[in-house]
């Protein structure tokens, strides 16, 4: 536990490393955060629910800092807005890396105890383990926002050269298909290990026979969309998808811009030619629905995707994939791809709780429980997911109008 702790801690100033203190500081947007917010509440987050109530005689590092880096727990006290974090130049970088290495070393003392610690503590700190990924995540998606805000343009890093590929079409047209039957089926997390709160209890589902395709919709497919006038046609879109669009004038997924003749979009490697055959990413619900319709297919419902990723065993990587979806591989006959480590998939399904559930009690309570409404589950996991987060149960959930995360999709349809 205190090897996986540790490392995780590590990782996230590692991915830090890259930016200046200025990086760090500005907000791209109500949605994203700054990356010293997420090294200052991921540090938050074990000061509150593991020092303070179980290491004694601990004491607070600085009492103005959970005012600063509290996120929404509504219960644990008052906070910064939301909007305004990129707001907060003090406390600095310094004073923020400072705080994380005092509460490290309290963790440390905590961890270097007997043998046999309270199983409270050892359940919080694998909580928040995996709070601390989900962040790791979420500072390169806040931080790619910030770096495509910027008039140079910059690179987060450039692109290992392991990475490198050759630009072309779409692997195939379209796409091939697999067929599931359907029936009756169990979902959800049904044993010991780690899972959020939202991904159980286990139950069962009715599934028709439907079918899902063997690939995620590339960039070339979305380049086809836009030629054919996707975004202009209002009988493709929801009624809230329209009113989006001719308010945010989206003519592309986030990120792309027309320059010199061609599509290019921004990324962690900075401002280059969009890749025809790498999935397309940064789409709202509302785009993934209407390319779907325009297809004259559907996005498939979150059970679907979990149906069929268990039905041919489909696990993430071990090893991280890097700082762009890598394109598809085709192979002699259909297989089931990319649904994993590529992009988060949109589905049709509302985020709502499954049969039985209950939130767990306390302010951790908060976590997941309050946000179901209004809501889309996405499933999968992106090349910006930390190796080992992911897993086929997995339940993550944004607005349908929301896009500056690394979110795609993968078309379905019924069988007849």
């Amino acid at each position: 536990m205190a090897e996986r702790l540790f490392a995780t801690r590590r990782q996230t100033v590692q991915l830090s490393e890259p930016l200046t203190d200025e990086d760090m500081t500005v907000q791209a947007s109500d949605d994203a955060s700054p990356t010293k917010w997420h090294l200052g509440h991921t540090t938050w987050f074990f000061e509150t629910f593991v020092l303070i109530p179980h290491l004694p005689g601990y004491e607070v590092h600085d009492p103005n800092f959970g005012y600063c880096f509290n996120s929404y727990y509504e219960s644990v006290g008052k906070r910064q807005p939301r909007q305004r974090r990129g707001l907060m130049t003090r406390p600095t970088v310094k004073a923020v890396l400072e705080y994380r290495s005092s509460v490290d070393r309290a963790l440390e003392m905590l961890l270097a105890g007997p043998p046999g610690k309270n199983k409270d503590i050892l359940s919080i700190i694998e909580l928040g383990i995996n709070h601390e990924q989900q962040h790791q995540e979420l500072l390169l998606t806040d931080i790619l926002a910030v770096l495509a805000s910027q008039p140079l343009r910059p690179a987060y890093t450039a692109a290992p050269p392991a990475l490198a590929e050759v630009t072309g079409g779409s692997p195939d047209d379209g796409g091939r298909w697999l067929d599931f039957e359907g029936g009756i089926a169990r979902m959800g997390h049904d044993d010991t290990s780690f899972a959020w709160d939202n991904e159980s209890p286990s139950h069962e589902v009715l599934l028709h026979p439907f079918r899902l395709a063997e690939r995620l919709v590339t960039n070339a497919d979305w380049l086809q969309f836009i030629d054919d006038g996707g975004y202009r046609q209002p009988l493709l879109w929801l009624a809230d998808g329209w009113a989006a669009v001719n308010r945010e004038g989206w003519t592309a997924p986030e990120y792309w811009e027309h320059q010199d003749g061609a599509w290019h979009a921004m990324g962690l490697e900075g401002f280059k030619p969009v890749v025809p055959n790498r999935p397309v990413s940064h789409i709202s619900y509302y785009e993934a629905d209407a390319f779907a319709r325009w297809r004259g297919h559907r996005l498939p419902t979150e059970f679907e995707w979990e149906f069929a990723a268990r039905s041919h065993n489909v696990a993430s990587s071990v090893a991280a994939v890097g700082l762009h979806p890598p394109a598809c591989k085709l192979e002699k006959h259909a297989q089931l791809q990319q649904m994993f480590d590529h992009v988060w998939q949109w589905t049709s399904s509302s985020y709502s709780p499954y049969p039985r559930y209950r939130p767990p009690e306390g302010a951790i309570g908060e976590y997941n429980g309050k946000f179901m409404v209004s809501q889309q589950v996405l499933r999968g996991s992106s090349c910006f997911t930390p190796p080992g987060h992911s897993r086929v149960t997995y339940r993550n959930f944004f607005y349908p109008n929301q896009r500056w995360q690394m979110t795609g999709l993968r078309l379905a349809d019924d069988l007849d």
